[in-house]
């Protein structure tokens, strides 16, 4: 099997954890849905998963040729990984109590919405190198194809990511209300955070054969 249902197991649900926690692609959403409507909305979502699915692409490709000229490489980016899942931990156990505000945007139409969601990822670097991080740690070059194995991982954070995007940005108005005013919302979001990063490079750095 290319991917074993453990691994899948492991897989989805911190995922789906991570697509939860509030970041610049899902502000800029939730700011879309308040200020446009539903539609703008959801249409930032599928822009933002049209970036996302080029970012992942690209890192597919670049991951499957790197290693089938360099087998170790795998073995070395998850180890780089797992050292950035926990400087990221690091980083959200030591944010600052702040309260989350939907990014500012003008009012748009559905398709703008698309294109500015797709600019919007596209442009942040922090989403390559966070691909580059997380995804592999659950590749298995051992199983079959790395760049099929990646696409499959990169292709289930996208979906729920999108998902849990539609929903921000369908229900912005009281979504943001509950973001932008409770401090200890934002806190909660960022220890948990934290956790997950935890967690996971732990797991990954102690468990994997």
């Amino acid at each position: 099997m290319l991917i074993p249902l453990e691994t899948l197991a492991i897989f989805i649900p911190t995922a789906l954890a991570l697509n939860m926690t509030p970041g610049n692609d899902m502000l800029f959403c939730l700011g879309q849905g308040i200020k446009s409507g539903p539609i703008a909305g959801n249409a930032a979502s599928f822009g933002i998963a049209t970036g996302a699915l080029i970012h992942t692409m690209l890192a597919g490709l670049g991951l499957a040729a790197l290693v089938a000229a360099y087998p170790v490489a795998l073995d070395v980016l998850r180890w780089a990984g797992i050292a950035y899942l926990v400087w990221l931990a690091i980083g959200a156990f030591r944010s600052t109590d702040q309260r989350l505000k939907p990014a500012q945007t003008k009012r748009s139409g559905a398709f703008t919405a698309w294109r500015d969601g797709i600019v919007v990822n596209l442009l942040n670097p922090k989403i390559i190198v966070f691909v580059l991080a997380f995804i592999p740690q659950f590749v298995d070059a051992s199983r079959g194809s790395v760049l099929l194995q990646f696409l499959i991982f990169g292709l289930i954070l996208n979906i729920g990511g999108t998902i849990i995007n539609c929903l921000v940005g369908s229900f912005a108005g009281k979504i943001g209300q509950v973001l932008s005013r409770s401090a200890k919302i934002a806190r909660a979001f960022q220890i948990a955070t934290g956790c997950i990063f935890l967690g996971l490079a732990a797991k990954l750095a102690f468990d994997r054969k």
